[in-house]
């Protein structure tokens, strides 16, 4: 019986086992050699590198260039209109793949489709399977293998074809696997895969440390290809193989419909030894703005949303969990042939360019050297030029988002190039609990040596992981010892803030609390229940004017008491609080349980902590407590900050500072931190800026000094970016739950809005004196420098600022009229009274035993000096 009677015959058996009959049928055939064609030159997209490439002989034993010995393929009996529609999407797909099918073969494919041919269409195609699935009645799954050949390409996804036969007419998802696939790393906690909102870069760690995760595979399903088997008893599909590694590689295939669905005794999975081409290393030319040699942030995308190189495939110094990677002048990266969609800046304060690039399959040969892309960066902005130097004082180098396989964090040279290629002057990376012991040997008393004269980083600590943690974290900036007197590396250390806080600036250094609004969110219903036990003398369950009166509430009797019945209810009191959480000022009591600026309303009125952290989390928290803190006359500055990559992974320096240090060429760390200390700075996203800020030509961070009530002149410089994102962190997007989430970098918000004035490319500045928004101005958003100016009447010592909420916030500059202090607002002070009182209940019991007596002598302290404040604070202020 010939090899086609053969064939034939088996049709006519289509629902026995195909791999046991043609190991019975084809047993006394021999090997055939196989020729591979020349890689076709690919175009498209370049995630598309090479395909599998079909053998000589159609429909008999092959030796693939692997070396391994291939059955044929078998024809199944099926209907011929479906089968030419599943070979006419692949051929399409194919196609938008940038591995087109040769002319000659769409033209027969075409033909045969057609004459609903069903045998000749397999017989066309599939001298190009590589893998052979058959799904049994039963819904096992095995693989064999086909005649292609197994050649990949580095770096790129590879288009290969499995031809699927479905005895059990089931359309479950073909799932592809691999133990060769998977993240070459691991130690990404939950909670950050949850923040960036790429759980998905959990799964499947490397947990054990293998050194063999080459490979990425998925099936592709994006149309024209759909995501489910169609029950046909044979389709084609098609299967998209990654490899990180060039050479001879060997790895296993498996697939499956399902758990528990794979066929016993291995035959569910095949190993494969693959031939992978090289990779073009593309060289980077990359020049600054002014013609400066440079660092630049690249991101590389295929027509399929494919990230090169894979998120899954990197080791520091790219990092997983980026999209992006930073390429220095002259430096590579590795790329298939194939077009990609490129786009360059450095940080916020450049454009984000988009191109399309081609990456030939070959290196040119008369010039013998690889291809090259050059750039040339943009600005919008030039903060740096006008004496503005910018800092994220808040980045780690481990934890969180960071590996603990292959390493316990990443290496400054890493930091390095995160700070140079977002554009910051300074980046102070904060050891903290996790990878404390490796992380530390990093530290020194001055910027690390990998610095240069405008880019600078040093090595510091949060504490956050150990020591005092509950009762806030706090970055602890220009140290010059990083261990507290008596601890042992991140142990023994004070379990409440004041006395590290009074340790770092007897060293010299600068405090302030981190991820600020973290514990200051404002729970309507548990604060009204407070209030209630608070102030409800009669335990009737409701408070009349009287008992109002005792007490500090969110809003006025008669707004609050919503029925005019002279009464406030539970009900009524827990409406107030969720009104008012939108609001800027606010003097809802916040819950205080959590991680941010917990203890700042006492180590602020005793002097122990220089600023307060913004841009992180949401803005109407962190502003608020910093508003009142101002409003009691206390010198707390705002210092911007990313908590790179707990609170966000995206980037460092999503929340920066600039501050100013006049015109020069370099810089110095230790007087940057200084300027935050002193307020000399403005808080900004990157987008937006204040390039000048001044009262009666004084600026942020100083005082003016009138001998009586008056008309002072505010004048400001400000520009912001026409590329802001629509995003809640930007303000562009108004979040699901109201204004009160606007800011914040930790949660992905669902968005209800967008801002009309983001729609109209504008901008609202606000001149803010004490709190109190008494002017505005809406300007561009066009990447112009824009002045403004406003006559603005004092008739008490207050503060003045410039904001854009939520992007830009300066610092106050003080103006004191006849030598009194600001005492701005008696409810500030009467609300970090409050803020105290919940602290102590909440967490008190979170200080040591030894410390809780100290503790309490400075909490009553901090009580006293707001008491104080109340007291020398008009009334009616």
């Amino acid at each position: 019986m010939s090899l086609r009677d053969k064939r034939a015959t088996y049709a006519d058996h289509r629902h026995a086992d195909i791999r046991l009959y043609l190991a019975r049928e084809l047993e006394d055939y021999a090997p055939m050699p196989l020729r591979i064609p020349p890689a076709f030159l690919l175009s498209g997209v370049a995630s598309v590198c090479a395909i599998a490439q079909p053998a000589e002989h159609a429909h008999g034993p092959t030796t693939a260039s692997s070396g391994v010995v291939t059955t044929a393929v078998p024809l199944v009996a099926v209907d011929g209109q479906p089968l030419a529609a599943n070979v006419q999407r692949v051929a399409e797909a194919f196609d938008y793949l940038g591995a087109a099918f040769p002319a000659e073969l769409r033209a027969e494919l075409s033909k045969a489709g057609q004459a609903r041919d069903a045998q000749r269409l397999q017989q066309l195609l599939d001298s190009r399977v590589l893998l052979a699935v058959h799904i049994n009645p039963e819904v096992r799954v095995k693989v064999g293998r086909g005649p292609a050949a197994a050649a990949l390409q580095q770096a790129g996804y590879t288009p290969v074809l499995v031809k699927v036969m479905n005895e059990s007419g089931g359309t479950q998802r073909l799932r592809i696997g691999s133990p060769q696939s998977g993240p070459v790393y691991a130690g990404m906690s939950k909670l950050a895969g949850e923040r960036m909102q790429q759980p998905h870069l959990r799964e499947n760690e490397n947990i054990t440390g293998r050194t063999d995760r080459f490979l990425e595979v998925e099936m592709y399903s994006a149309p024209p290809m759909t995501a489910q088997l169609s029950g046909l008893e044979v389709e084609y599909a098609i299967a998209l193989l990654y490899s990180a590694e060039a050479g001879r590689r060997e790895a296993t295939l498996t697939f499956d419909v399902g758990q528990g669905t794979q066929d016993l005794g291995f035959r569910a999975e095949l190993p494969v030894l693959f031939e992978i081409r090289p990779a073009v290393a593309v060289k980077l030319n990359v020049q600054d703005h002014d013609g400066t040699l440079t660092m630049g942030r690249f991101q590389f995308v295929d027509s399929q949303g494919h990230v090169f190189p894979p998120q899954a495939k990197r080791f520091a110094p790219d990092l997983f969990f980026q999209k992006h990677i930073y390429r220095a002048d002259g430096e590579t990266v590795f790329l298939p042939p194939g077009q990609f969609t490129m786009s360059y800046g450095r940080g916020p304060e450049y454009r984000w360019i988009e191109r399309r690039v081609t990456i030939p399959a070959t290196t040119p040969r008369e010039s013998g050297r690889g291809p090259e892309i050059s750039v040339k960066l943009e600005r919008w902005v030039d903060p740096a030029a006008r004496g503005f130097f910018s800092g994220d004082h808040h980045i780690h180098a481990s934890g969180c988002a960071h590996y603990t396989v292959p390493s316990e964090g990443v290496e400054p040279v890493v930091m390095f190039r995160q700070v140079k290629g977002e554009a910051l002057n300074v980046g102070s990376v904060l050891t903290w609990g996790p990878g404390f012991d490796h992380q530390q040997g990093f530290f020194a008393t001055k910027v690390h040596a990998l610095s240069e004269p405008m880019t600078q980083f040093k090595y510091d600590i949060e504490v956050s992981g150990f020591g005092s943690q509950a009762l806030g974290h706090v970055c602890l900036l220009n140290l010059k010892e990083q261990i507290y007197p008596g601890a042992s590396g991140s142990k023994n250390w004070p379990s409440w803030t004041l006395p590290v806080l009074r340790w770092t600036k007897a060293q010299g250094g600068v405090t302030g609390y981190a991820h600020s609004g973290s514990g200051l969110q404002i729970e309507p219903l548990l604060a009204a229940r407070r209030l209630l036990a608070q102030l409800d003398a009669n335990r009737d369950g409701q408070l009349d004017a009287g008992e109002a009166g005792r007490g500090l509430l969110p809003e006025p009797l008669t707004m609050t008491d919503s029925n005019h019945n002279g009464l406030i209810s539970e009900t009524e009191l827990t409406a107030s609080h969720d009104r008012v959480a939108d609001q800027l000022p606010n003097l809802a009591i916040p819950e205080l349980n959590s991680v941010g600026a917990q203890e700042i309303f006492v180590t602020a009125a005793l002097g122990a902590c220089d600023f307060i952290s913004a841009m992180d989390t949401a803005r109407v928290r962190e502003w608020n407590a910093w508003y009142h803190l101002l409003n009691c006359g206390l010198p707390v500055k705002a210092s911007g900050e990313t908590d790179f990559p707990c609170m966000s992974g995206t980037r460092v320096g999503q929340g920066r500072s600039y501050v100013q240090l006049g015109k020069r060429d370099g810089f110095d760390y230790v007087k940057w931190c200084e300027g935050i200390a002193r307020g000399r700075s403005y808080v900004s996203d990157g987008y937006a800026h204040a390039l000048e800020f001044t009262v009666n030509g004084t600026p942020a961070g100083d005082e003016v000094r009138l001998g009586a009530a008056g008309d002072v002149t505010v004048r400001a410089e400000v520009a912001f970016s026409p590329e802001t994102p629509l995003e809640v962190m930007y303000g562009g997007a108004m979040p699901v739950g109201g204004r009160r989430y606007v800011g914040d970098t930790v949660v992905m918000y669902e968005t209800q809005a967008i801002d009309r004035a983001y729609q109209r490319g504008e901008r609202r500045v606000e001149i803010v004196v004490n709190g109190t928004v008494v002017a505005s101005r809406d300007v561009p958003a066009d990447g112009h420098e824009h002045a403004i100016e406003f006559k603005i009447p004092i008739e008490r010592s207050s503060w003045i600022a410039v904001r854009q909420f939520p992007q830009l916030h300066t610092n106050p500059v003080n103006v004191i009229v006849a030598g009194k202090p600001i005492r701005a607002w008696r409810a500030s002070a009467e609300w970090a009274l409050g803020c105290i009182d919940q602290l102590w209940r909440i967490r008190g019991s979170r200080i040591a035993a030894s410390e809780r007596d100290q503790a309490a002598k400075a909490y009553e302290q901090a009580r006293a000096f707001y008491r104080r404040v109340i007291d020398e604070t008009p009334a009616g202020q």
